[in-house]
C-alpha cells in the first residue's frame, strides 16, 4: 500500500520543478543502458572503472574497507559486506528481502517533492542499501560508487542508509563518469535513519563530466543522542548541480554537522545548501561551507529552524573569488520559532590578499604556487569527530581536484 501511495504522489509531481536551480528537461535524457554484468571481486572491474572510481575515494583492493557497492549506469556490478554487523546490497534486493523496509521508503524525503524525486520513484535504477545492525561498529568505512558510462543517460537511484541503535557507520560514496562521457543526468535520492545513540559519517565526493546535470535529494532523521556528520566535496566541473539536504533532529541531544567544499571552474553552476530542523531539547547543528570560484557560479545556502527551546545552531560560509567573472552568493537563514534558542551565522566572500601572495613569493614560490598554497589552506576544514581514514580521503580529494585548477 505504501508503495502504491508513493507512485500516486510521484505521478502527481512528475512535472513539478524544483524551487532551486535551473529547470531540466527530463525528456532530453535516455533511459536505456547496457547491462554491464557482475564481478566476483571489486578488483575485477574494468580498468577504466577502477581508475575513475579511485579519483573519488573508491578502493578496488578494499584494503581498508568494511564493504563495497558498485553500480555502473543501471547495473549493480558488486555488493558485499566484509563485516558481520553491516549489510550492503541494492535497494531492489533489500525491498524484496525485508517487508519492513517499506516503512522507511520515502519517509524522510517525499516522492512528490519535485519532478526529480518523482522520476526516482517512477523510473528507479536501483541504488544502495547500507545498514549497521544494533551495536555494530566497524573500524573501516563502507564504500559505494555510482558510476555512469553512457553519454546522455539518466541515472535515477534511491538509497537507504540505516544505523540501528548504538551502532556506528562510516561511508565513503563516490560519483563519477567515464572519461569519454560528456553529458547526462544523475538523480540520487538518499534517506538516512540514525537511531538512538547511533552515529553516521557520510562523505560524498563528486567527479562528473563537464556537461552533467546533477540533482541529489537527501534527508536524515536523527534520534536521541544520534550523530549525523555529512561531508560533501566537489572540486571538478559540472554544468549544473543543485542539492539541499535536510536533517531532522528528532531526539534529545541529537547532533548534525554539514561540511561542504566547493570549487566552481568556468561553466559550472552550483547551488548547494543544507537545512536542519531542531525539534528536540539539546539538539545541535553546524553547517560549514568553503566555496571557491575560478569562473563559475556558486550559491551557498543554509537554513536552520529552531522549533523548541534549548537548541543550538551555527552557519558559516566563506568564499574566495579567483576570477573576474566568478560569482558567490551566500544565503544564510535563521528561523527561530520559540524563545530560549541559540542560533548564529557568519558569511564572508572576498579575494586573496596581495600581501599574502607577496609574502609566499618572497620565500621562493611563484605567484601560481603561492595562490594554490593559500587556497589549500582555505579549504582545510577541521572536521570534528571524523575518522582518520575519512580525513585522508577528503585531503586527497581536495588535493587531486584542485591541482589542475589552481596552479
Amino acid at each position: 500500500m505504501r508503495k502504491i501511495d508513493a507512485e500516486k504522489k510521484a505521478k502527481a509531481a512528475a512535472s513539478r520543478p524544483s524551487v532551486f536551480g535551473p529547470d531540466i528537461d527530463l525528456a532530453a535524457y535516455s533511459a536505456e543502458a547496457e547491462d554491464h554484468g557482475s564481478v566476483r571481486r571489486l578488483k575485477e572491474l574494468p580498468a577504466e572503472f577502477k581508475d575513475r572510481a579511485a579519483y573519488v575515494g573508491i578502493d578496488a583492493e578494499e584494503d581498508c574497507r568494511a564493504g563495497s557497492f558498485f553500480q555502473a549506469d543501471h547495473t549493480v556490478m558488486f555488493s558485499e559486506s566484509r563485516h558481520k554487523g553491516l549489510e550492503v546490497m541494492s535497494t531492489v534486493e533489500a525491498l524484496a528481502k525485508y517487508d519492513w523496509l517499506e516503512d522507511y521508503w520515502w519517509e524522510a524525503v517525499g516522492p512528490d517533492t519535485d519532478k526529480y524525486t518523482a522520476q526516482a520513484e517512477l523510473k528507479q535504477n536501483s541504488g544502495y542499501f547500507l545498514r549497521a545492525l544494533p551495536g555494530a561498529r566497524a573500524e573501516f568505512p563502507l564504500q559505494a560508487c555510482l558510476y555512469m558510462t553512457r553519454d546522455g543517460l539518466a541515472q535515477n537511484v534511491h538509497n537507504i542508509i540505516i544505523a540501528e541503535e548504538g551502532s556506528e557507520l562510516h561511508i565513503i560514496t563516490g560519483c563519477a563518469t567515464a572519461q569519454r562521457m560528456r553529458s547526462g543526468l544523475h538523480v540520487g535520492v538518499s534517506e538516512f535513519y540514525v537511531k538512538k545513540d547511533a552515529r553516521v559519517t557520510f562523505t560524498m565526493v563528486h567527479n562528473w563530466a563537464e556537461d552533467m546535470a546533477v540533482r541529489p535529494r537527501a534527508a536524515a532523521v536523527v534520534e536521541e543522542n544520534g550523530v549525523f556528520l555529512s561531508n560533501y566535496v566537489c572540486m571538478k566541473p559540472v554544468r549544473t548541480l543543485q542539492m539541499y539536504p535536510t536533517a531532522y533532529c528528532m531526539g534529545e541531544n541529537s547532533v548534525v554537522r554539514f561540511n561542504n567544499i566547493l570549487l566552481a571552474p568556468p561553466g559550472s553552476s552550483m547551488d548547494v545548501g543544507s537545512k536542519a530542523c531542531l525539534r528536540a531539547k539539546g539538539s545541535r547543528v553546524e553547517v560549514v561551507t568553503r566555496a571557491i570560484t575560478s569562473g563559475g557560479d556558486i550559491i551557498a545556502r543554509g537554513h536552520l529552524i529552531g522549533e523548541v527551546p534549548e537548541v543550538k545552531g551555527h552557519l558559516e560560509c566563506r568564499g574566495l573569488i579567483l576570477a573576474e567573472k566568478g560569482r558567490i552568493h551566500a544565503i544564510p537563514e535563521l528561523q527561530g520559532e520559540v524563545s530560549g534558542i541559540d542560533m548564529s551565522h557568519e558569511a564572508a566572500v572576498g579575494k586573496i590578499a596581495e600581501e599574502e601572495i607577496r609574502y609566499l613569493m618572497a620565500r621562493g614560490l611563484s605567484a601560481d604556487e603561492a595562490t594554490a598554497a593559500i587556497v589549500r589552506g582555505f579549504l582545510d576544514i577541521e572536521i570534528k569527530g571524523l575518522p582518520e581514514h575519512l580525513k585522508a580521503e577528503i585531503r586527497r580529494a581536495v588535493s587531486l581536484g584542485g591541482k589542475d585548477r589552481l596552479m
